[in-house]
């Protein structure tokens, strides 16, 4: 796939998606990395463009540069966007009590505690589609302990299971107390996502090293 084919293939994707607003993004390719120029409405769509780049077939690495550009009704205080992001946190039943949030000129910072990585995710998630949001700090700490099992075993059954993953290609060892280092290669960036949601969601996990290689 020649550089121009997959800058094509990547913008039919971004136009594509309903949930991107693609008509001030700017999309260049070499050599399987993606980057996405320009502006966006919100740091949700943001992100949003990032996933549909990696969703395409020749993608191995995506910047996203775009910059998010907030309208002036969208435009809040430290202490108004501060308490906008929280109230949205607490009416998401997947994001703990125990997440709270700071706001500087339109940049949040997530702060407290979680027992996995799912709610840490959560907690980004929601607080991307908070109008005013620019940027996120995630600070959250993971509080689980390993328990005793044998953690790069239950991985590796994880891998497994899954039907989009060659196991014989992916490796995860225990770098540290709570830390797995995942190492290996992957056809595609869902291949990739699916080996790292597995290695997060072994109990006691509180860091994932992650050294898989997208290969095409």
């Amino acid at each position: 796939m020649t550089n121009e084919d997959l800058q094509l293939d990547v913008t039919a994707e971004l136009l594509w998606d309903p949930k991107v607003e693609s008509a001030e993004i700017a999309v260049s390719a070499d050599n399987g990395t993606v980057t996405l120029r320009g502006t966006v409405g919100s740091l949700r769509q943001k992100r949003d463009a990032g996933k549909a780049a990696e969703r395409v077939y020749g993608v191995i690495e995506v910047s996203n540069e775009l910059q998010v550009r907030i309208s002036n009704q969208d435009r809040r205080g430290d202490a108004e966007l501060r308490g906008d992001v929280l109230k949205a946190l607490t009416l998401d039943s997947l994001v703990p009590t125990t997440v709270d949030a700071k706001a500087q000129n339109g940049a949040v910072t997530l702060t407290g505690t979680a027992n996995w990585q799912y709610q840490r995710d959560e907690a980004e998630s929601v607080t991307a589609s908070v109008p005013g949001v620019l940027g996120i700090e995630d600070d959250i700490m993971l509080t689980t302990a390993p328990d005793g099992r044998d953690i790069e075993n239950d991985i590796s059954s994880a891998f497994r299971r899954n039907a989009r993953l060659d196991a014989d290609e992916l490796s995860a060892d225990i770098a540290s107390y709570g830390m797995v280092i995942l190492a290996g290669r992957v056809n595609s960036w869902a291949e990739h996502d699916d080996a790292v949601a597995a290695a997060w969601s072994a109990p006691g996990v509180t860091e994932v090293d992650d050294r898989i290689v997208v290969e095409y």
